[in-house]
């Protein structure tokens, strides 16, 4: 038996990884006039069809991650593990639900990632290759906020109108972006929206978001760090398998690495727009190593 991990679907991940990390995934909500829908339940494109109809998220209710923490529970614990809890109130719903599942005899830690999308995925997928390492619960945890502390995520998009009528980023910023005609990034770290110097062009925007990863390569092959990196697009993968091909022509061709691609969770792009795409990466140094 191993300590089962739990996540919300901000996480991004594709669902091949979720199911060979034998991860639970609890849906959000992502709620359009009067009609509320799992997120899933709308393909991404569905979603970016109706953004002008004015939509609105909300994380799962506290029972329904109870309901899931309970059957996920193989006797060892469960680590639940949530979006930024700046950007949705999943993270106190987690903590009511670890106390419904509580009183059923179970041992619940709950983590705030401080991060979302890919970033969040890779917390989890650290999270649950240490749990399959036969780790105990306080250890799992402890991997899990040693990533979330070290894992970055870097986005562009072609205006950040979406995220500052969100409140996620100044609105100041999205109107100086918009009338210079640049593409905007942006950087979700330590549970803050940072916007970036924008640039001209997606080319450009794509090429930033590779540079701003190379700078932290410097400092990980120093440590004799193993990459762990996302590539994440909404309804462009060939963005994403771009920005996969640049970071592989950078890499030594000995140096380890766990990257993939993945697309933004509808739940995600309801609050960016179209247009997404980013990077998210940490480093793995020997001592992370779980195994």
């Amino acid at each position: 038996m191993t300590v089962a991990v739990v996540t919300d679907s901000a996480c991004s991940l594709p669902a091949e990884l979720i199911a060979a990390a034998g991860v639970q995934v609890v849906p959000m909500w992502i709620t359009i006039g009067t009609a509320q829908y799992r997120d899933g339940e709308l393909s991404l494109a569905d979603v970016v069809a109706r953004l002008g109809e004015g939509l609105s998220t909300s994380g799962p209710a506290p029972g329904d991650l109870a309901q899931v923490v309970c059957q996920a529970d193989q006797g060892q614990g469960v680590v639940l593990l949530t979006v930024s809890r700046k950007m949705s109130s999943v993270y106190q719903a987690a903590l009511v639900a670890a106390g419904l599942a509580a009183e059923e005899g179970k041992k619940v830690a709950v983590v705030d990632t401080g991060t979302a999308a890919g970033a969040q995925g890779l917390v989890v997928l650290a999270a649950s290759k240490a749990a399959q390492a036969g780790l105990a619960l306080a250890e799992v945890v402890a991997v899990a906020e040693r990533v979330a502390a070290s894992a970055r995520l870097v986005a562009t998009l072609p205006t950040l109108d979406h995220l500052a009528r969100s409140g996620r980023v100044p609105g100041a910023a999205a109107w100086g972006a918009r009338w210079l005609g640049l593409h905007s990034l942006f950087e979700f770290r330590g549970a803050v929206v940072r916007p970036l110097r924008p640039v001209r062009g997606r080319q450009q925007a794509l090429a930033r978001l590779v540079q701003l990863w190379a700078r932290s390569a410097t400092v990980g092959r120093r440590n004799g760090a193993a990459l762990h990196l996302a590539a994440l697009h909404a309804l462009d993968p060939a963005a994403a398998e771009e920005l996969l091909a640049q970071v592989r022509r950078r890499l030594l061709p000995e140096e380890p690495r766990m990257a993939f691609s993945s697309a933004f969770s509808p739940v995600m792009v309801a609050h960016t727009g179209p247009g997404l795409a980013g990077l998210a990466w940490w480093w793995e140094v020997p001592q992370d190593s779980p195994a």
